[in-house]
């Protein structure tokens, strides 16, 4: 909501005194222990780097496609102790970072990427029941609210746009009265139901389900092995880590924010920092407060966006509204933790939800995820074909890495597939410049985010020109 709307009460900050500096995802007694780390020389047909959504996907699609491939994965910490596992739990069917991203960018391919996106996120809801992955998947759908007027009159006009371009299959448009029938807050001026397009689940759980299935497929998991440095050797690859080495046919690397292997695609991505906050479970009664029947996910319509959902014990995750981009682009630790960030995170929930007037938050955190200038992931090759990356999901990876997985597989095959067709696949995104380019370029179109947001959503001439140069920073 805009900070316009955002509470004066201070009677919120006691609901922050009990809330512990973790992510509630991985916070869990049944978190499985870590696999041993690589302490010999392993040769393979296929390495993936890294043990997130991103590589854990390609390894367990590389079995699938060839039970006979020889699969390899390491993991610089834990599988899924990073993004994969501090995200808001929002599993998504759009490739492009929403359908608006999309159609700006590949209007001409948008109804084959709406097509795929909606078949990945099938395949995910199949992969879940094949292999009984117990993460508290229920595809709820999302609805998009809007707490301004202005807000509201977009959501008509983009709703009607949707109708004349025949993208509008499954979402319907709610008025005031519409969405609170939903979920019930006095702040929720109109809506955008998405019924099918998103599912919620247990971001960590998922992960730790797909690092099981894919031990279970045969894939050789190594955890605590960060790869250190990547060479060609003979007709393939060498990655050496610090007790061991990996040479590979193929390699596919998964590390998204952190550095890539790749010198030369570090460019492409810059870390934002995320934070959320959960709450303690709901009563009946305090459910009943706010309607939330049906379990959509949630997120409003500013810049600066929140988004929200309900965990399957009935906790409120509350997340976004701040992006935070460190000056040099550093992923440090001491980032994941940010109070002031919290404190306003809480006001505004209370401005959302003033019947809940009492509820404390159990978790407070935060973390890094990488984003491109194109707000969506871009894919390649190194090393004459024998290397391949994905990379720039921009917070909507838990479903759009499993497509990014199959974009790495049919690049390193060589086969000209639908998906290694697609312009989106193709091309890459324009690079950021260096610092201190690039931090102030961040700082400024923040600040027109947020002015935008408190003027009527009007945008500013830098924001226009980013606009028309297809460049920004999404919060």
């Amino acid at each position: 909501m805009a900070p316009s709307a955002m509470s004066r009460d201070k009677n919120w900050a006691k609901s922050l005194s009990d809330a512990q500096p973790v992510p509630y995802w991985l916070d869990d007694p049944g978190r499985p222990r870590p696999e041993p780390a690589l302490t010999t020389a392993e040769t393979c047909d296929l390495l993936v780097v890294g043990g997130g959504y991103s590589g854990l996907w390609t390894a367990l699609l590389a079995k699938e496609r060839d039970p006979g491939r020889e699969v390899v994965l390491v993991e610089g910490r834990e599988a899924g102790w990073a993004a994969s596992g501090r995200n808001g739990g929002f599993c998504a069917a759009s490739l492009t970072h929403g359908l608006s991203n999309g159609l700006t960018r590949w209007p001409d391919e948008i109804h084959k990427l709406q097509e795929l996106g909606a078949r990945n996120l099938d395949g995910i809801e199949a992969t879940v029941a094949r292999y009984s992955l117990d993460c508290d998947f229920e595809r709820t759908g999302e609805i998009d609210v809007a707490t301004e007027p202005y807000q509201a009159s977009e959501l008509r006009d983009w709703y009607e746009e949707l109708e004349r371009r025949g993208l509008a299959n499954g979402v319907e448009y709610l008025d005031a009265e519409a969405v609170r029938e939903q979920v019930d807050s006095p702040t929720f001026l109109a809506g955008l139901h998405d019924r099918r397009g998103v599912a919620m689940l247990h971001p960590a759980k998922l992960a730790w389900g797909l690092r099981r299935a894919c031990v279970e497929l045969g894939v050789r998991v190594y955890e605590n092995t960060p790869a250190l440095t990547l060479k060609p050797y003979g007709a393939g690859m060498a990655v050496r880590t610090p007790y061991g080495s990996v040479r590979a046919r193929r390699v596919a690397l998964g590390t998204n924010i952190f550095p890539n292997l790749v010198r030369r695609v570090r460019s492409y991505t810059v870390p934002v920092y995320d934070y959320a906050l959960m709450t303690e479970p709901l009563t009946a009664e305090q459910l009943a407060s706010i309607g939330w029947k049906n379990r959509q996910g949630l997120g409003d319509s500013a810049n600066q966006f929140h988004y929200f959902r309900l965990s399957a014990d009935n906790r409120i995750l509350w997340g976004g509204y701040d992006a935070v981009y460190p000056y040099g682009g550093r992923v440090r630790a001491e980032y994941d933790d940010r109070p002031q960030t919290y404190a306003k995170l809480a006001g505004h929930f209370f401005t959302c939800f003033p019947q809940l007037e009492g509820v404390r938050f159990s978790h407070a955190w935060g973390g890094a995820i990488d984003t491109c200038s194109r707000f969506s992931a871009f894919f390649g090759t190194a090393h004459q074909g024998r290397v391949a990356y994905a990379a720039g999901y921009t917070g909507l990876g838990v479903g759009a890495t499993r497509f990014g997985a199959d974009v790495m597989l049919d690049l390193l095959s060589g086969e000209r597939t639908e998906r290694t067709s697609l312009e989106m696949v193709r091309k890459k995104p324009l690079p950021f410049p260096p610092e201190p380019f690039a931090w102030t370029g961040i700082a400024l179109t923040k600040w027109s985010l947020a002015r935008a947001d408190a003027h009527g959503g009007r945008r500013n001439l830098w924001l226009k020109t980013m606009d028309r140069l297809g460049l920004g920073f999404d919060s």
